[in-house]
């Protein structure tokens, strides 16, 4: 899918997310990468498979 140069990871490699936004809609809070992953807002992911990634945004006041 996609076709950047060096090219997006794959919507099944850990670093998924750092894939290139082809839609962005922050008023909808979601965004659409080029590998084909949904991106929400709240960190929540669902895959082109399917497949749903529960939120994993860090709770408020976790220490790092």
């Amino acid at each position: 899918m996609c076709q950047h140069q060096p090219p997006c990871p794959s919507a099944d490699s850990a670093d998924r997310e750092a894939a290139r936004p082809m839609a962005n809609h922050p008023e909808q809070g979601w965004s659409l990468l080029c590998n084909g992953v949904l991106l929400f807002e709240d960190t929540g992911e669902l895959l082109p498979d399917g497949q749903i990634i529960a939120p994993h945004r860090p709770r408020a006041g976790a220490v790092a």
